[in-house]
């Protein structure tokens, strides 16, 4: 009885500090909000996306030319939006301690598209599958996944043990 007590407190605490830490990130992006309605409608290109701007990928002016991402303890892909030339490999690297995965939104990469995720899957619901038995799919920390991009247009992916957590990306091929 004593154990499970422990775990259940560990478990409580453990999920108020990533309570936090998500709820940390809600205020900062209200107080963003806030302090851009309180100014002119003129607004300085350098403003930070509104939420949709970044759930569709947001404007070409975001985009970061890079062929590596990290993917991070924080739970994020850096850089999130990166923009490529047909033909590039791209790189997402594992900084961090904890694993991470790399899986394509099916519905969110182009027509004709080839899908794309860590553990050589060929679908999004086998990558989910293959996580959930397993853990088939996971980066390690130190090691990468590399997927070469030949069709143009934007693709959306995410990590699948961080979706929650808003670890999503985009690859934007021109």
């Amino acid at each position: 009885m004593r154990d499970e007590s422990t775990r259940r407190t560990f478990l409580r605490y453990s999920g108020a500090a990533v309570g936090g830490v998500a709820l940390a990130g809600c205020s900062t992006e209200t107080k963003s909000s806030d302090s851009s309605d309180s100014t002119d409608s003129g607004g300085s290109s350098d403003e930070t996306p509104t939420e949709t701007e970044a759930s569709d990928g947001g404007s070409d002016s975001e985009w970061t030319e890079a062929s590596t991402v990290e993917m991070t303890d924080q739970l994020t892909f850096a850089p999130k939006k990166i923009q490529v030339s047909a033909g590039s490999t791209v790189t997402w690297k594992n900084t961090g301690s904890i694993g991470h995965t790399v899986t394509a939104y099916e519905d969110e990469i182009p027509d004709g598209a080839a899908y794309f995720a860590s553990g050589g899957f060929d679908g999004e619901q086998a990558a989910k599958d293959g996580y959930g038995d397993g853990q088939g799919g996971n980066v390690p920390a130190g090691e990468s996944y590399e997927h070469t991009f030949e069709t143009k247009g934007t693709y959306k992916y995410y990590c699948i043990p961080h979706e929650m957590n808003g670890m999503v990306g985009y690859v934007k091929v021109v």
